[in-house]
């Protein structure tokens, strides 16, 4: 795939990422629940690869803080635009290096980079807390990045591998170049 593709394609995901919370309503529960911004940063990834991937994720909550006020810039933009980064970047690198494109390397990098990813959240929002006197328990690390987050956990592996498996069928069949 050519550069200008990966750049067009990714604009279009960091787009994407831009206005699919909308859907939540701006409610931060039901955001922190379902996980909007994740989808679009992981497709980027397994689609353009892994420093696309990282660029949006690193990007996407920053453009989300400054055009609609969520998340917070900071603390909160900062540890998502960590987290966000390693979706993007662990993913794309573990498929794009796998052998074969299946949907066991695929389910494979998506659980990996979501390990990754709530590992390095929970490292940012740790610090970033501690920075400003708060600390992180290991309770509300699980709860935020578990418990919460299990119905968008859920959704990424239904949702992900469905995408990727038409957007492959439909390469296949020549209707996608």
């Amino acid at each position: 795939m050519s550069k200008t593709k990966k750049l067009i394609l990714s604009a279009l995901f960091l787009s994407i990422g831009v206005v699919l919370p909308l859907a939540t309503g701006q409610i931060k529960e039901i955001g922190d629940s379902l996980l909007p911004m994740h989808l679009p940063v992981m497709l980027c990834g397994l689609v353009c690869g892994y420093g696309y991937g990282g660029a949006v994720g690193f990007i996407l909550p920053f453009l989300r803080a400054l055009t609609f006020g969520m998340p917070p810039a900071y603390p909160n933009a900062v540890w998502m635009a960590m987290e966000l980064c390693t979706y993007g970047f662990v993913i794309g690198f573990l498929y794009g290096k796998a052998v074969k494109k299946n949907m066991p390397c695929l389910l494979l990098s998506l659980s990996v980079s979501m390990i990754a990813g709530r590992i390095v959240w929970g490292v940012s929002k740790a610090v970033l807390l501690g920075i400003g006197g708060s600390s992180l328990t290991v309770h509300a690390f699980v709860m935020g990045g578990f418990i919460d987050a299990f119905p968008g956990i859920v959704l990424q592996f239904i949702l992900i591998p469905t995408v990727m498996s038409i957007a492959q069928r439909l390469r296949k069949d020549g209707l996608i170049i």
